[in-house]
Parts: C-alpha cells; structure tokens; sequence
C-alpha cells in the first residue's frame, strides 16, 4: 500500500512538473507572439510613414516643376520683351540714361531669376546623374483640358458628369493646374478603388475663389460592401493634392459618403493666388 501511494505521489508530482513546465512554455510563447506582433505592428507603421512621405515628397517635387515651368515662362517672356524694349530705345532717338539702366536691371534680374529658379529645381528634384541642369518641361496640364480627361476616364468605364457654374475666367497659371490634378485624382482614385458607377464634377468660379468637387457612386457604407480607399482621404495622392492647395491658402476635404461613393472638394482662394 505504502508503495502504491508513494507510486501515485511521484506520479502527481511528475504531472504537476509537467503542468508547470506547459505553463512556463505556453506562457513564453505568448511573450513571444506578443513581441512579434508588436514588431510587426511596428514595422508596417514605419514602412506606412515612410511611404507617405516619400508620395509626399514626390508630389512637392512635381510641384516644384510645375511651378518652375510656370513661373520660368512668364519671366523668360519679361527678360524678352526688357531686352526688346532696350534695343528698341536705343536705335531712336536720345532716351534718359536712367530709362535704360532701368530696362537693363530689369532684364538682368530677370535672368538671375531664371538661374535661381533652375539652381531650386535642382535642390528639390534633382536629375538622375546629380548634375544641377533643368529637364524639357511640357506645358502644364490645366481646366482647358478637362474634357479630355473626362473622356479618357468614361472610355475607361467610368461615367462622368461635369458641371460648370459661375463665370468661367482665366486663372492663375498655379491655381490651373492644381484644379486640375484634384479633378485628375480623385476620377484616378474612384476608376481604381471601389464599385463606382458613374462620377460628377462641378467646377464653380466664384468672386473669391474656385471650388472642385468631384462625388462618385458607390456602395453605401452601411451595406458592408463599401471597399476601402485612398478617396477616403488617406491616399498618397491626396496627402500630395493637400500640399497642392495649402500652397494657395486653400482647404481640401475627402472622405466617404455616408449613402455611398466617396467625394473630393477643394476651396482654393483666388485673391491670394
């Protein structure tokens, strides 16, 4: 009998070591999982920072082109026309020597203009061999192209309506272009992502300011069928498209429609630009 109980002893306290022993390890394991998926968490909200940054980056160095190619054209064309005027004065008759000093500053600020510019573009977008010179710049895109985009888009499959209300005017060359890239990314962004069915655009010229919205169909938020997107106002391209319009004092909103779709609106003032 002693032997038995003594059997059964050493046999509990062998399971209860064994217990113990699952426990401790169980218990590692988890320690573990825990610091793994706390590494991991980690890692993807580093890798998600620094593609946002790096989107952003890219799009403020589009922006530095684009307003590189804006602003070397219209200063190009006053260094022109300064020369012009300067040659011209001095074929006719005697002029002020004051008239022509100032004709000749004006022109030769304007060239030290255009090299500043060039020397900028290459601090914030530089060539691919690290060498300082500017690249051929095609004329930016701006709402005199809307229609086209609006075609490609509906031959992609996606629909688009597009309303223009107020007094259509010329805009400043920046402000045309950034309505234009708002417009550009948010049909992008609804081709793309989502069940959109058809999109609309209004483009309203106020006395102060333009407004751009662009509103797409979609699954409604409270079926559960709505599919996440960068629309939403959390996009690479929209994060680039803030930087666009904080540029001109405007604002920019997208999210997702409560009855389905997703819209995109921008404010941009218009005294300021």
């Amino acid at each position: 009998m002693d032997l038995l109980v003594g059997a059964l002893v050493a046999a509990l306290v062998v399971a209860l070591a064994a217990a113990a022993a699952l426990g401790i390890a169980a218990a590692r394991a988890r320690r573990r999982h825990r610091r793994a998926l706390d590494e991991r968490g980690w890692l993807l909200e580093r890798e998600r920072q620094a593609a946002a940054t790096a989107a952003v980056g890219a799009e403020r160095a589009r922006i530095a082109r684009e307003l590189h190619d804006i602003v070397s054209h219209n200063v190009s064309v006053m260094v022109v026309q300064a020369g012009a005027a300067r040659e011209v004065l001095a074929a006719g008759p005697a002029v002020p020597p004051d008239v022509a000093e100032a004709l000749a500053a004006v022109e030769g600020a304007g060239r030290d203009a255009l090299k500043e510019l060039r020397h900028l573009l290459g601090l914030l977008a530089p060539a691919a061999d690290g060498s300082d010179e500017g690249e051929d710049f095609a004329p930016q895109p701006g709402l005199d192209r809307l229609s086209r985009l609006v075609d490609r888009i509906a031959f992609a499959g996606l629909p688009v309506d597009v309303r223009i209300s107020g007094e259509p005017r010329p805009l400043p060359a920046g402000v045309d272009t950034t309505a234009y890239r708002i417009i550009q990314e948010a049909l992008t962004n609804a081709l793309k992502h989502g069940e959109a069915g058809r999109a609309e655009v209004e483009v309203r010229y106020a006395e102060r300011y333009l407004r751009v919205e662009v509103v797409n169909t979609g699954p409604s938020v409270l079926s559960g069928r709505a599919v996440a997107s960068p629309a939403a106002g959390t996009g690479r391209g929209l994060l680039g498209l803030r930087e666009r319009v904080a540029v001109y004092g405007g604002d920019l909103d997208a999210r997702r429609r409560l009855g389905g779709g997703y819209r995109v609106r921008a404010r941009i003032p218009l005294e300021a630009a």
